[in-house]
């Protein structure tokens, strides 16, 4: 008797815990216990202009947010807050899905990409929001259709608390005769489920009636997983009375011999083919009318999976029905372009006679007025910028210098020189051939009297430059002469060091070398004998000593060598000593190959066995 108590009190706690109300008003389970309103709506249009339409505005508090996109299109989600912050999508720039976080709540944006997909866009949130949500659609294909959904707590209501599911309620007296309670709150149907009473199974242990045996018998199945495919459904069973086949709880049978699991085959007939769309490509154009393109094929569904995931083969197209097929090209615009638009009037010409220049600001503009960079704009419509003008002829006229002082010798013939111009106005400079008529001589011959015995460095031509680019060297000859009359003799350097002696080398520079490759000097050897290494740096630099990668790499000099190959010998031993003073001469005359020259002369042989090792080591062995 104990144990049917048992089973009664488990039957009834799980009535309890079935008890739970449903419809337009729930409980929120995560929070404080308060109830919540679910508020649905659907945007459907069927021409829009291009461009951003709001859809809803969600407020702050709300919960279980869902954006999804019923039918599969070219147009796009975009979430604002109501300070207008850009959180998805913005201005005209789309975000890849993924994960936002803001107004207090992380926002999964999902994009559908797949070339089966029959899914839209999707933006969803567990909130609650801090802040209110603006949703908007991007506008660009016909006929959208937007489904959003989301809760928020009702205001001014006071629910009675739910009860706990632990504890079974004794108190509630139910109608066995009604199976279902229904009422009404806020205009909002709500269903509350309750069960029959709860049934007490006879203690057979205590009758002396026979024992009546009970049985697993098929009662249904579930539906059919899919409509055409070879899909899958699962077999129901009830427990019954063996003889009368009458229902009874599930309890009386053998839990070991249920075959809830048992699966079968269903609709077995092959799917219609249908087209498969992809994703559309980017839109050719970055403003303006452009163009997008996406794949379309025919596919045929042949077997559904028991998780939901289907098999499909490529078939001809048609099978699906050409005259059906969806367009693969149209037209998109992702904004309107950019103008030029001319800012201010000409300036004056840049010279007050003659031709000159003149200019205008062009700046580019966006459609909502703002300066954008030039790129943005069809560099081929560019309004000039810059223009010649002619103001009418210039009135020129020479001018000169005055002639130099002093003569270029300090005797005999030389020459003074003064600068000629073409000037405008007296106030430009222009070209020396601007000018009418013949220009006037720069350089005038003077005499300063005979040279007698006259002191001078006499310079010779500079010689050729030591590089062909680049920074070189160039040298010229000078020679202390007498000039006496015009006679001239060369004589020693000393008798004109009174004078200042003119320099004999200067830098030349031909032209620029381009990027050339440069090295260090080699380090010091790693080893002083038995074979080391030594290192240098090298780069590639251009003429302003910039790193560069433009040297030819088939010409790289080398940054490391081996240096001091030669084999190391033993120290000297430090009792090793000349005995003699003239041991230089034993070395220089190579006598250091007999033992006794070795010994009385140590040091000297020592010192030219290590100058010397293969030399030395080869006369040895002689």
């Amino acid at each position: 008797m104990a144990e049917l108590w048992q089973r009664a009190l488990a039957f009834l706690h799980i009535i309890c815990l079935l008890y739970r109300p449903s419809g337009a008003l729930r409980w929120d389970d995560r929070a404080s216990p308060s109830l919540l309103e679910v508020v649905k709506g659907n945007f459907s249009r069927t021409f829009l202009r291009v461009g951003y339409h709001k859809i809803a505005e969600i407020p702050a508090g709300a919960r279980n947010i869902t954006v999804q996109e019923t039918v599969k299109s070219r147009n796009y989600l975009a979430l604002q807050t109501q300070t207008g912050d850009t959180i998805i999508n913005g201005n005209w720039v789309i975000d890849r899905p993924g994960i936002y976080t803001a107004v207090g709540t992380q926002l999964t944006y999902r994009r559908p990409n797949e070339i089966r997909s029959r899914n839209g866009e999707s933006i969803t949130a567990p909130g609650p929001l801090t802040d209110e949500l603006h949703v908007y659609l991007i506008y660009q294909q016909p006929g959208p259709s937007v489904y959003y959904e989301y809760s928020v707590p009702v205001r001014n209501t006071q629910p009675t608390p739910e009860p706990d599911s632990h504890i079974l309620p004794l108190a509630e007296r139910v109608d066995p005769s009604k199976p279902g309670e229904k009422g009404e709150i806020n205009g909002n149907d709500i269903t509350k489920e309750t069960s029959k009473p709860n049934h007490v199974l006879p203690d057979h242990s205590v009758t002396s009636h026979p024992q009546t045996t009970y049985t697993w018998a098929k009662s249904g199945h579930t539906e059919c997983s899919t409509t055409c495919g070879n899909g899958r459904r699962q077999v129901l069973w009830k427990c019954v009375e063996k003889d009368s086949q009458v229902t009874v709880p599930t309890d009386h049978c053998d839990p070991g011999l249920q075959t809830i699991h048992q699966e079968e085959d269903c609709n077995a007939q092959p799917c219609p083919a249908y087209w498969d769309v992809g994703e559309w490509s980017e839109c050719s154009k970055r403003c303006g009318p452009g163009t997008q393109h996406r794949q379309v094929i025919c596919r045929q569904v042949t077997q559904v999976h028991a998780n939901g995931t289907e098999s499909s083969v490529t078939v001809a197209p048609e099978l699906c029905g050409m005259s059906d097929k969806p367009v693969t090209k149209t037209t998109c615009q992702l904004k309107i372009c950019s103008q030029w638009e001319v800012q201010s009037e000409w300036s004056l010409c840049s010279v007050p006679c003659g031709v000159g220049q003149r200019r205008r600001e062009v700046v580019c503009l966006s459609n909502q007025g703002d300066v954008e960079e030039d790129e943005e704009c069809n560099m081929n419509l560019k309004p000039d910028t810059l223009q010649n003008c002619d103001m009418g002829t210039c009135a020129r006229s020479w001018f000169t210098s005055l002639w130099s002082q002093w003569c270029s010798a300090e005797c005999g013939k030389g020459n003074k020189t003064r600068t000629a111009v073409c000037l405008m106005d007296h106030m430009t400079d222009l070209p020396l051939d601007s000018c009418e008529g013949e220009r006037p001589a720069e350089v005038t011959s003077c005499d300063s009297g005979p040279c007698i015995k006259q002191l001078e460095w006499y310079t010779g031509p500079w010689g050729q430059c030591s590089a062909e680019c680049g920074n070189g060297t160039q040298a010229r000859s000078v020679v202390c002469i007498i000039n006496n009359s015009g006679d001239m003799e060369v004589v020693d350097h000393s008798q004109c060091s009174s004078l200042p002696q003119p320099i004999t080398a200067q830098t030349c520079r031909l032209k620029p070398c381009g990027v050339q490759w440069y090295v260090t000097e080699w380090s010091a050897c790693s080893r002083s004998c038995n074979g080391g290494y030594r290192v240098r740096e090298v780069r590639c630099l251009a003429d302003n000593i910039a790193p560069s990668d433009r040297c030819d790499p088939n010409f790289t000099p080398e940054s490391r060598e081996e240096c001091n190959k030669q084999p190391c010998l033993a120290e000297i031993n430090p009792s090793c000593s000349d005995q003699y003073n003239n041991c230089l001469v034993v070395v220089q005359a190579r006598l250091c190959i007999y033992p006794y020259y070795r010994s009385v002369c140590c040091t000297s042989c020592s010192r030219a066995q290590k100058t010397y090792p293969n030399s030395i080591q080869k006369n040895i062995r002689r």
